[in-house]
Order: structure tokens, then sequence, then C-alpha cells
């Protein structure tokens, strides 16, 4: 099933491996990273205006913060930027050969951090809940490569991917407790059809899926049925979020690493205007 969705360029670039699409509403600029090249980028879609900002380790996420700046998943541990461009560590926790990769911010405002080995060695990794005053809690420590997690539009659902499992699988979740339990199935990728990456919940809660070396991305109703693909021109596609002021369009980070001849979008911030209506994101609350 595809659709006839057109893509656009948001922004032309050379990521080596761009992540993490987020839309920073208080700001009103969409956030995203280079993985590899520890950058973190900034577009505003009505100015067109960009930054880029580098940091001082590979970075797996960035998310905005309730009280100004932003909360950051690098390789070591989990850092706070201030309103005033200002760093310190909320968590610190280095484990040699691993780093951060994708995380989400929960309903209760806590940050679900995840973790993987640079060789991508089975059960390397984790997925951990850091709250607003630095307490970590391992929620998964036997992780391939953490990546796309979100939220049911009640809160009352979390979705998450582990990458080599090629599944979408859904939890049932605890706002009051924060935990998860009853993992299970939502849906599986395919063979041939690449791996599911980031994801993103709309307001219909339906889960959007970036599918790495899939040169896509899909959209799965509550039930677990496919009932949308978008084909894109870029193989490597990493991750996706709704942004603008009416969280209308759909936001996709590719990425060029490992590609021998990469597309000349390969890299690029993506955009399909109209896909849709994400959801308002909560901002973490440390």
């Amino acid at each position: 099933m595809t659709t006839d969705m057109t893509y656009e360029v948001a922004v032309r670039a050379e990521a080596e491996l761009g992540e993490g699409p987020t839309w920073d509403a208080a700001a009103g600029r969409l956030l995203w990273i280079d993985i590899l090249n520890s950058r973190v980028h900034t577009y505003d879609p009505v100015t067109g205006r960009r930054s880029v900002r580098r940091t001082e380790q590979h970075i797996g996420a960035v998310k905005p913060r309730a009280g100004g700046g932003l909360v950051l998943n690098l390789r070591d541990g989990i850092g706070l930027l201030g309103p005033d461009d200002s760093f310190r560590w909320l968590h610190r926790e280095p484990v040699p050969g691993r780093r951060a990769n994708d995380a989400a911010v929960a309903p209760d405002g806590s940050l679900w951090a995840g973790t993987m080995r640079y060789d991508e060695a089975p059960g390397g990794g984790t997925l951990s809940r850091v709250t607003g005053d630095g307490t970590v809690e391992t929620v998964l420590d036997d992780v391939t490569v953490s990546n796309g997690t979100g939220w049911s539009p009640d809160g009352r659902l979390m979705y998450y991917i582990d990458t080599p499992t090629r599944r979408i699988d859904v939890f049932d979740f605890d706002h009051g407790s924060g935990r998860v339990t009853g993992r299970r199935p939502l849906a599986e990728i395919e063979e041939g059809a690449g791996y599911p990456d980031g994801l993103t919940v709309d307001a219909d809660g339906c889960v959007w899926v970036a599918l790495w070396d899939g040169a896509a991305v899909r959209r799965y109703t509550p039930d677990g049925r496919l009932d949308r693909v978008v084909d894109l021109p870029v193989p490597r596609v990493t991750a996706c979020a709704f942004g603008g002021a009416d969280l209308t369009d759909l936001y996709i980070t590719t990425a060029r690493t490992g590609l021998d001849a990469p597309h000349p979008l390969a890299g690029s911030l993506l955009v399909l205007p109209g896909a849709g209506r994400g959801l308002p994101q909560p901002a973490f609350a440390g």
C-alpha cells in the first residue's frame, strides 16, 4: 500500500546519522541531531532560520525542558543545557563501548533514554526512565538497538522498538507509577522491507515508523494494521515527528552512514506537509 504523499526538503544537509526530530513548541522550531557528528540542529519552518551546535560527545537525542533549555542523551549519560547555554550533567554513567541512542519524554515528564553498543552486540543496550531530579531506573536491560518510543493519545499505552527484532512492541503504561507491563507485538516489519527505527504517534492513535534500509515511513493503526506507506528516495530513514504550529507536518530525518554512493538527499531533513495531526509533546520535567 502506497500513498500519493509528496515529500519536500526542509533542510538539505549531509548528516552522517540524522536522527530524533522533535518539535519545540515553546520556541516554534524543530530540533534534530546528527549522532556521529555530535551536532544539535534547529530549524524554524516559518523563517527558514537554522542553527547548529556541536556537543562534546556523540548524542542520541535532544528534547526541550519544561523550565527552558534542553536535555541531551549523550554517550556518557544525561546532560542539561540551561536557557543561558550553560551545561551540567544530570546523570553520568559512562560504559566503554556504549553510546546513547533515541529517547522520548513520557506524559509524566520523565525521559525514556535508550543506549546501544557501538558494535551493536545483542543485549548490550538499555532503556532507562530518568526523572526530573536525576533518578534513573533501568526499565529494559537486554536491548540491542534501543529506538523509537512513544505514547498513545490517552497515555495508557507505550510503543517501543528494539530495531533488530523487526517489531513495534506495545506496553501498558501506568501514568501514576511510570511503569510498563504486558509487552506484546503490535506489528512486525517483513523481511526485505527494512528495519523499524524511530516512531511517533498521531492524534488518531496511529503509529508512524521510519524504516532503516526501507526507504519509507509507514503508519499502523492502533490494532496493528498497516494503512499507509510513504516511499522516500533515501534508503536510511531514521525517525519522524509531527511539527509546525498546528502539528500537521511530518518531519523525517535520514542518514548517509555506511552508504557507498549516498543519494544526494541522504542526511537531509525531509517533510510531508499535511500528513496528519500530531500530539503535543511534553517537555522534560528536569
